[in-house]
């Protein structure tokens, strides 16, 4: 059986975007955003049958570049031009050659798109956001430190908000943390304990599912030097899945077996258990609680001081891993490798009821009566455009009766709260 690989895209659909219930006023918005399309990391099956190619001519934009010099005052010499050149291993340069692992122009594209679809969304459909931002406050965009995301970010943020749209003197910021500062994925450079958690995953899904994955062995092992598909294996299957992933959302031809939904499939199945099956307490706090503390904050200082917290929507780009990870650790994981620019969402929601109706006894018991406006939050996450009804908020009280993707914020900040480590340096010592 043939399946269309998910190797593509999710472009943000903004024609069929379900507007909240009446009276639900959209307050804030935090996106996370995998980077487009990229090579692939390392070179893999580019020796026949497969032959994928090893070298990819698909970066060809961005490779000029005008920096200041310092130490040079403008009026004497203003920069200094140069082209990046990429020279592959046996020492041949060729116009637009990618790098390991480089946001490709097809990448570039699909993020620029993602970037043009919030716009729509948020400035001309809602009206949330401002048609010109004169308020770089407004909005909060940061990436990983890594040059695809980084990239992703550029033109995200030129399709949200291309300079034509930013009043003189607005230039929104790109912020990026150290790397033992990061908390946009799961930190196990500088969480040791995190690091060795995840290699206990690791290793327990070996142990699970590399006896499954040997009936591939007859049809996938032409294509890796005769060696057997094994998630320890060389190449690993998630270097392969990455591999043919790659390929196939820039058009390269990959084996026909890639298609098969009964191979693909249980790649798929066994690489996403070895990533991204935390299902450990632990494992999630100390892997994404920094992360939703973070966002938690920010949701609420928003109810706290309304307008006076500008921060509408907050955009960051990183990898697949996070966004498995803050579906796993909700538990609405659909076991599917993140596909590149798809999303996860959180959008924070204002709900204006009356309280209550008092009366205020002054003087002679003159009766007046006063309304008292009580807000109410909720929180709504999305995933491939599509609401995510979370576990967490199932029972009633939990969320907006008659929707169960709203969340209250409560119950929202409630598990965030259990998931949030009080003491991280102290729990990432690995323990005895």
């Amino acid at each position: 059986m043939k399946q269309q690989m998910q190797d593509g895209p999710v472009p943000l659909d903004v024609e069929s975007y379900p507007v909240a219930p009446e009276g639900l006023h959209l307050e804030q918005v935090h996106v996370y955003v995998r980077h487009g399309e990229r090579t692939p990391v390392r070179v893999r099956m580019s020796d026949p049958p497969a032959s994928i190619p090893a070298d990819w001519q698909m970066c060809n934009t961005a490779k000029s570049f005008h920096e200041t010099v310092a130490g040079h005052s403008p009026a004497i010499d203003d920069g200094l031009w140069y082209r990046k050149v990429v020279e592959n291993r046996c020492g041949k340069i060729a116009e637009g050659l990618c790098l390991l692992g480089e946001l490709t122009d097809i990448g570039k594209k699909s993020t620029y798109s993602f970037g043009t679809a919030l716009r729509s969304l948020y400035v001309d459909k809602l009206n949330f956001l401002p048609q010109k931002l004169e308020d770089e406050r407004l909005t909060y965009f940061r990436s990983t430190n890594i040059a695809r995301t980084i990239e992703s970010m550029q033109h995200i943020v030129h399709g949200v908000y291309p300079p034509s749209a930013c009043a003189p003197g607005t230039i929104p910021s790109i912020i990026i943390r150290n790397g033992v500062d990061e908390n946009l994925v799961s930190n196990t450079l500088a969480c040791k304990r995190l690091a060795l958690l995840e290699l206990q995953f690791a290793e327990a899904a070996v142990a699970v599912w590399n006896t499954r994955l040997e009936p591939l062995d007859k049809k996938v092992s032409k294509y890796i030097g005769g060696r057997p598909l094994r998630l320890d294996g060389t190449p690993r299957a998630s270097g392969i899945l990455d591999t043919v992933r790659s390929a196939a959302a820039h058009g390269f031809r990959v084996p026909p077996e890639f298609s098969d939904d009964n191979v693909i499939g249980l790649i798929e199945a066994a690489v996403t258990a070895e990533w991204f099956d935390i299902k450990s307490e632990d494992g999630r706090r100390l892997g994404m609680g920094r992360l939703l503390a973070d966002a938690a904050e920010k949701m609420q200082r928003k109810t706290q001081f309304n307008s006076k917290d500008p921060t509408k929507l907050l955009v960051h780009t990183t990898h697949d891993s996070t966004l498995a990870a803050l579906l796993c650790t909700f538990d609405v994981f659909d076991d599917k490798w993140p596909p590149f620019t798809s999303s996860v969402t959180f959008e924070l929601f204002r709900k204006r009821t009356p309280a209550s109706q008092q009366t205020n006894i002054s003087g002679l018991r003159a009766l007046s009566s006063l309304w008292r406006r009580q807000d109410e939050h909720y929180v709504r996450m999305r995933y491939k455009n599509k609401n995510m009804a979370l576990p967490m908020c199932a029972e009633e009280g939990n969320h907006l009766p008659g929707s169960p993707e709203f969340c209250t914020l409560e119950a929202f900040q409630r598990r965030v709260g259990e998931l949030t480590p009080r003491d991280w340096v102290g729990e990432c010592f690995p323990r005895t």
